[in-house]
């Protein structure tokens, strides 16, 4: 081998050596970069002086926190909202008793339309049951003095012709307000029910002298009741009767 080939030789073996580390090189390279992309976008990167750091959740809105300003009066003082007349259905009350409600619920801050409702249904079974029986004591405790004497002296003109009177409330097609008003503290509202009643009527002897308990009857009937809005009691008394 001539001494030139050996030179060839042995700066090829150098040169193949200087590739391998470069290659090397150049694999860590890439790896740290790649590592060091992957931690920072882990760990982000700190904000400039001017810019906010990213959220790192969604952040829920705080329930407490008022999202309305309250109304003002004028003056600037604030002024609690006041109290809305939810939408009624169609049923509830007639367009002339609307002024009397509103009345009523901006006088009562306790009167609940629906309640008054549904207590008028129940109010109106327990006294037409209470004068079928002829308890007294219960339609004292619900109606109005002027009314309790009328009931009081037909169920005493009933028991002196010796009558007896079975009879029960089927159903209640309807109870819609038709007049509402505030007298002074007074509040009245004027119920028109229509309902189906089965009734009889019997002699001393028993023997049937009116009415049927296989025919409901359709009846309609005004009942006004009354509150006096002063009182811690929150129970409304039949104050007048009359035929619808």
């Amino acid at each position: 081998m001539t001494p030139c080939t050996q030179g060839f030789r042995s700066w090829a073996v150098d040169s193949s050596g200087i590739l391998r580390v470069i290659v090397q090189i150049v694999i860590l390279a890439m790896i740290a970069a790649f590592l060091g992309l992957r931690l920072y976008s882990v760990l982000g990167r700190r904000p400039e002086h001017d810019e906010e750091p990213m959220r790192r959740r969604i952040e829920q809105p705080d329930p407490s926190a008022k999202t309305q300003a309250p109304i003002q009066q004028q003056g600037g003082s604030a002024a609690p909202r006041p109290r809305e007349l939810a939408a009624p259905a169609p049923s509830t009350f007639d367009n002339s008793a609307e002024a009397g409600v509103r009345a009523i619920i901006s006088a009562d801050r306790r009167f609940d339309l629906a309640q008054f409702l549904a207590g008028s249904k129940g109010a109106y079974s327990m006294i037409l049951e209470a004068f079928w029986r002829g308890d007294k004591d219960e339609l004292l405790q619900l109606c109005d003095a002027d009314v309790y004497e009328g009931f009081s002296a037909a169920i005493d003109a009933r028991t002196a012709a010796g009558e007896v009177i079975d009879a029960r409330v089927i159903r209640i097609e309807e109870a819609r307000i038709v007049a509402a008003s505030i007298e002074g503290q007074t509040a009245r509202i004027t119920v028109r029910f229509l309902a189906d009643i089965a009734s009889v009527t019997r002699n001393a002897e028993g023997q049937v002298i009116a009415g049927s308990l296989d025919d409901a009857i359709e009846a309609r009937d005004l009942w006004t009741f009354r509150r006096d809005l002063t009182s811690r009691d929150p129970d409304w008394l039949l104050d007048e009767t009359d035929e619808a």
